[in-house]
């Protein structure tokens, strides 16, 4: 009989445990964060008998200069030939990160566009601890080094034709109509300001009950979702919870870095305030921090949501 004894049954399922561990830090930091996908999908908001609308809903590219594989799908999203494009943030990630979103939505100019900013449009990224994500949104920095933000507003509106919408109202024409957006700051820094909005939507003048109205925030804190529901929005975007990143397969998202409802941090559903209830459409984005370089069961996503008639 053989003297050898076989191994303790705890040190193998700590061995198995290690391996899986090992194999999806392969498979999220590796390939997962490459696998550049764009979901499309349909939702009823406009008016009776209006004709479609093909929104690209774009979000959270944290672009490094570096990161061509990003740039190159982002240009090519162009070839979707949307009617509109709604940018919900966070495009830098980088103190030279517009060299990389200059690469990536150059292609864009000429089509209608809306933005909002993230934090990340402000200031740059910082190491973060990701085990602090699952006690709630992420603390607040009282400071970080600037980002050229007006360089980048620059580029989007006066290169690209598209409008601002922070704590604003405008009114753009969009395949031959009309459409009303109102938008707000970023809510995960408190810089949305409802307040002003009203006044804002006053100065459009008035608006023909057929004209869809769209509501563009950044973080989609439900005092935001529910404000712009209230406010008349027909549809609402937002971004900043990367559906999760990282995310459990069968199970979904585990942090949405705020308030809304984990099952609704990425993805197509609704949202009620009141006696309304409308479309809600949370990107997932296509970035990442650049402290964080893994996306696991939530790959890196743009949205070509066409919005129908009721």
């Amino acid at each position: 009989m053989s003297s050898r004894r076989s191994a303790h049954p705890a040190l193998i399922a700590l061995g198995a445990v290690g391996a899986a561990g090992a194999a999806a830090a392969v498979w999220g930091i590796g390939i997962e964060r490459y696998l550049f996908t764009v979901r499309e999908v349909t939702a009823s908001a406009l008016a009776p008998g209006s004709a479609p609308i093909r929104v690209l809903h774009i979000s959270d590219a944290h672009m490094a200069p570096w990161q061509h594989r990003k740039q190159d799908w982002l240009a090519s999203l162009a070839q979707l030939q949307p009617d509109l494009i709604v940018n919900t943030g966070d495009n830098l990630g980088h103190r030279d990160g517009l060299a990389g979103i200059r690469r990536a939505f150059e292609p864009f100019a000429g089509i209608p566009g809306v933005f909002v900013h993230g934090s990340n449009d402000v200031s740059e990224p910082s190491p973060r601890n990701p085990l602090k994500y699952f006690a709630g949104p992420s603390e607040k920095q009282h400071w970080a080094p600037e980002l050229d933000t007006a360089a980048m507003d620059r580029f989007f509106t006066d290169e690209l034709g598209w409008t601002p919408l922070d704590n604003t109202a405008a009114r753009v024409e969009v395949g031959g109509r009309v459409v009303d957006f109102f938008g707000v700051g970023d809510a995960h820094r408190d810089w949305d300001d409802f307040e002003a909005l009203p006044a804002a939507i006053a100065q459009l003048g008035p608006r023909d009950p057929k004209t869809p109205v769209i509501g563009v925030t950044h973080a989609p804190y439900q005092r935001v979702l529910n404000g712009f529901v209230d406010l008349g929005a027909d549809v609402i975007f937002g971004g900043h919870t990367h559906g999760g990143q990282v995310c459990l397969p069968g199970f979904g998202t585990l942090v949405a870095n705020c308030d809304i409802p984990l099952k609704q941090a990425k993805g197509l559903s609704t949202w009620t305030s009141g006696e309304r209830t409308v479309p809600l459409n949370v990107s997932a984005g296509c970035g990442h921090s650049i402290y964080a370089p893994i996306r696991f069961a939530c790959r890196p996503e743009a949205t070509l949501l066409t919005l129908t008639s009721r």
